[in-house]
């Protein structure tokens, strides 16, 4: 039988706090003098003094010491304190959400306890009457939370303190023990990352201001969970749950996006941003958060897949489960779970928008680090997970995504959840680009099993290289063994699985071999933008008459989720290609041109469609998908930065165009720089003049920190630059 606490324990009037030191509003009577958390030393051992030193913050599975003042003697012989852990508004033992113990241990407990936590004396300690040393340990399966920890001797009842209690990638029994130590330093502590964006030949670097360590976040990343769909359902089930980090992943990708009740984040692919800030604004987590946080949880405007990611990745890491931002090229969106990915053209070689599907030219997604025994006892499937905050399609009547096991996107086990299909695909799909005639017939030009899924990326631990993990979810193109699992997978979602079925492929037009066509571009220059863009179609064939040819080449202006938003310029031509002899068609495209459709992209999609005037039949295609480069900006601080120190700083752009730059303004963030961002209105910018910005920047906190910078206007978004800042204490 459980032992029962007093009805008046509830309205008990606490105590006061400072630096975790407790002293009770005692009557004379009292057992109970004060209490020392020890918040500072607890919370060094418990890789939580990042955050505070004044409120405890704790990893489950792991000891941490208080020390407990009486008023009179204690006599273990024949006393007994017994205490009290409780978390949530329903706290139950069977539901592991409230734990009794004590020292000496006598307490009864309930069978179905769960999570049950365990309190003796500190080893080592010099007893002392009426000084109780105590160290407590929360079980590693107890659930994350804000905790209440209560005291009772003999009638007497207090309240010691509230303390959090958070994952344990320190503690073996804990789900998301991470073994490397390496490891847990880049993917739990490291509060800088970079997040790759671009395409794949033009990868290009997003440095990430993560904060995952300021003050409030333990308070912001609680609420998120708190305002779950779920927890609104059933609270006390849903705050049992966070016992699993199965569990607590899914409902971070759900709560993220705005799709559902209180989301952080609103996605927008227009190029209206006009209520908020555009996804490119952003360069770290934490001034999302906080905004979110401090507007009553309303959603913050705007956010596309990177930043959801990084919000993502920041929640994950306060709460202690093993994170990294994973960037996926040439990332295929397939709706209907069939695997294969449609593309169509018109006869100008123009991408027509009629496709469901699409392939992105990068997309961003998170990994966890957890074990998955619902899936398999002998851990195949433990480890890094997949998990998507982007609302892209429902799971379970939600947007979210994950966690996926990426050793089974490598295997093709389609079945297993979550989401796994959804992910295969992304990085596995196969691609089929068809030609629509005016008449609405099609012809499919080609298939490609090679193309999505490139040079999967995440940052390297310990440095600030790129850390390439493609293997770790698909064996390399062209082998047997890649296409025997794409075989595997497609026939675990035919057999019904996991819902849909594999459609293949319908219409494929008989067509006359042709000799070979080789046909690629190459660049003249890096493109920049504010420059004007020149490249070459390079032809070649190995057949030994000449050939005429009709060449379409289509420029357009692209999202990076593969979505036209605008045609730039087209060109058709008629040419004959010699035997043994390389065709050369130069492209010029002119930033005059091109300006006003790529202020909101950084995307160019060039397409050459190639028709043999003997034989229309023999069509072939070329893509060519190209960042524009920002132009450059620099900044430079001084290297005697110290804590509450002004240190100088200045930015300098120079304006690359013959035109004015409106509506200029500079954001600076970094974590021990910054609380949040800082925004500076700046006047307009005249033609090939240079902006230099003077500004006097106080660190708040000692240590390596990036400082991010970031420059924007109506020609030019967004353009971005960071530098290391070494302040001392």
């Amino acid at each position: 039988m459980a032992l029962s606490w007093s009805d008046d324990y509830r309205n008990y009037s606490g105590f006061r706090s400072s630096g975790g030191y407790n002293r009770f509003n005692n009557h004379h009577s009292s057992a109970f003098r004060k209490v020392d958390l020890h918040c500072q030393t607890n919370n060094n051992k418990h890789h939580t003094s990042e955050i505070s030193v004044k409120q405890l913050i704790v990893r489950r599975g792991q000891p941490f010491n208080i020390t407990l003042k009486m008023a009179k003697p204690f006599n273990p012989d024949s006393d007994q304190l017994i205490m009290k852990a409780e978390t949530g508004k329903y706290p139950s033992e069977k539901q592991g959400t409230m734990s009794l113990f004590g020292v000496p241990d006598k307490v009864e407990r309930s069978f179905s306890a769960k999570a049950v936590w365990k309190a003796e004396f500190q080893k080592n300690s010099v007893p002392e009457p009426t000084i109780l040393a105590l160290t407590i340990t929360p079980p590693a399966d107890t659930p994350i939370g804000e905790y209440k920890l209560s005291v009772r001797l003999r009638a007497e009842e207090k309240e010691l303190a509230k303390l959090s209690v958070l994952f344990n990638p320190w503690c073996s029994e804990d789900w998301v023990f991470l073994p490397n130590k390496e490891e847990r330093e880049e993917y739990v502590m490291n509060e800088h990352g970079i997040i790759y964006t671009g395409a794949d030949h033009y990868i290009s670097e997003l440095l990430w201001d993560f904060g995952q360590f300021e003050e409030d976040m333990v308070q912001i990343c609680l609420k998120i969970l708190d305002l779950n769909v779920k927890h609104k359902r059933d609270p006390a089930d849903d705050v049992s749950a966070r016992c699993n980090p199965i569990y607590v992943s899914r409902v971070i990708s759900n709560m993220i996006n705005s799709n559902t009740s209180n989301g952080v984040l609103q996605g927008n692919w227009s190029n209206n941003y006009s209520s908020g800030f555009p996804p490119t604004h952003w360069s770290g987590s934490y001034a999302i958060l906080k905004q979110w946080y401090g507007s009553s949880c309303s959603m913050v405007k705007y956010g596309q897949c990177w930043v959801f990611a990084g919000v993502m990745c920041s929640v994950m890491r306060l709460l202690g489960i093993p994170c990294r931002v994973v960037t996926n090229f040439e990332s295929a969106h397939d709706t209907n779970q069939n695997l294969t990915v449609d593309n169509y053209y018109d006869d100008n070689g123009v991408r027509e928008k009629t496709s469901s599907d699409s392939i992105w030219n990068f997309h961003v997604w998170v990994e966890g680090w957890m074990r998955r025994p619902d899936l398999a006892k002998s851990g195949k499937y433990d480890g890094w997970q997949a998990l998507d905050a982007t609302p892209q399609e429902k799971s379970e009547g939600m947007y979210c995504c994950g966690p996926a096991p990426v050793k089974a996107i490598l295997s093709g086990d389609t079945h297993l959840k979550y989401d796994v299909p959804f992910v295969f695909a992304e990085v596995n799909a196969d691609c089929v680009n068809w030609k629509i005639k005016r008449d609405g017939s099609k012809i499919k030009m080609s298939s490609d099993s090679k193309t999505v899924g490139q040079h999967i990326s995440t940052k390297r631990p310990g440095s600030n290289q790129r850390l390439d993990i493609t293997d770790t979810y698909k064996h390399r193109e062209g082998t047997e063994q890649e296409r025997n699992v794409f075989r595997y997978a497609l026939d675990r979602l035919a057999n019904g699985s996991r819902g849909g079925h594999f459609n293949g492929v319908t219409h494929t037009p008989h067509r006359n071999e042709a000799p070979q066509l080789t046909v690629q571009f190459e660049q003249e220059s890096t493109p920049v933008n504010g420059q004007d863009v020149n490249l070459k179609l390079v032809l070649n064939s190995d057949d030994s008459a000449a050939r005429k040819l009709s060449i379409n080449i289509s420029v357009q202006a692209m999202r990076y989720t593969g979505r036209p938003v605008a045609n730039i310029q087209n060109q058709v031509i008629e040419k004959k290609l010699l035997p043994g002899r390389d065709l050369i068609v130069p492209i010029h495209v002119p930033y005059s041109t091109y300006n006003k459709h790529m202020v909101h992209c950084k995307s160019m999609n060039i397409t050459a469609m190639i028709t043999e005037l003997h034989n229309e039949d023999h069509i072939y295609l070329a893509t060519e998908h190209m960042v524009l480069k920002d132009p450059p900006i620099t900044i430079t601080v001084s290297d005697k930065a110290r804590v509450k120190n002004s240190m100088p700083a200045r930015v300098a752009f120079t304006n690359p165009v013959s035109k004015i730059l409106r509506h200029c303004t500079l954001t600076l963030s970094g974590r021990g720089l910054f609380y949040g961002e800082k925004t500076f209105k700046l006047p307009d910018l005249m033609p090939n003049k240079r902006l230099l910005v003077k500004l006097n920047i106080v660190p708040y906190k000692s240590g390596e920190k990036t400082l991010l910078v970031d420059f924007d206007c109506d020609s030019f978004r967004d353009i971005k630059t960071s530098c290391i800042v070494h302040v001392k204490p």
